[in-house]
């Protein structure tokens, strides 16, 4: 979906907004008062600078405006895959970035994420899979690795992984495998306005996507193992 229809679809009484190349940001009037919203288009790869860049837009956020809820927009075809963001050192800009959400969260902000295209990889995991609740629309399109890539650094045959996929949510690609282990909290049709109220007015319930994974069947065990870890430990 095109970012200005969706804006237009989740605050049709007004938003301003900038965009900037691939960025964009500014408020939105929801039903529940002011939203900061912090985004990317066309499939943007988070390289450096888009990282640091909305990072700082949250460290502004939370500098100007208190207890304003955040709700990102990051469509990204992930990290950028480059030899100077790597020499730069682009997995501390995304540390950054998710540290810049944690102290957002940790001042009261409540953060809102929803992919509307592409999620992929890292720029997916250090933006909207960090928020308190992560949403999506159907047509989204949600993956963290492709097999023939999960195969390589693994070591597991392709094939293996391809009939592992066919059962399992966590060896596949899709927004509807990454409901089914909690990743995504729901799927948004119809008024988007008033699906962004509900998530506002939804009580803070801390990390519980291994509860949801539990609950829907997409990851089993990780639950369990934690809370054995965590007695373990004690």
């Amino acid at each position: 979906m095109d970012a200005k229809i969706l804006l237009s679809r989740l605050f049709p009484t007004g938003f301003d907004v900038d965009f900037d190349g691939q960025f964009f940001h500014g408020t939105g009037e929801s039903a529940r008062g002011k939203v900061a919203i912090v985004g990317s288009v066309d499939a943007a790869p988070i390289g450096v600078e888009l990282a640091f860049r909305m990072a700082g837009d949250v460290l502004t956020v939370v500098r100007d405006h208190p207890d304003r809820p955040i709700l990102l927009l990051v469509d990204t075809q992930g990290q950028r895959l480059s030899r100077r963001d790597e020499l730069l050192g682009i997995n501390g800009y995304m540390a950054h970035l998710a540290k810049c959400l944690q102290l957002a969260r940790n001042r009261g902000h409540r953060i809102v994420g929803l992919v509307y295209s592409e999620a992929v990889s890292g720029g997916f995991l250090a933006s909207s899979l960090l928020a308190d609740r992560c949403h999506a629309l159907p047509e989204a399109q949600v993956r963290v690795m492709n097999l023939p890539a999960m195969s390589r650094i693994t070591k597991i045959p392709l094939e293996r992984l391809e009939e592992l996929s066919t059962s399992s949510p966590v060896f596949a690609p899709g927004v509807m495998n990454y409901l089914q282990m909690g990743a995504v909290h729901s799927l948004w049709e119809g008024d988007l306005s008033q699906r962004l109220a509900e998530s506002l007015d939804a009580p803070a319930e801390g990390d519980v996507r291994r509860e949801w994974g539990e609950e829907r069947g997409g990851r089993k065990l990780a639950r369990p193992v934690a809370e054995r870890v965590r007695h373990a430990a004690g």
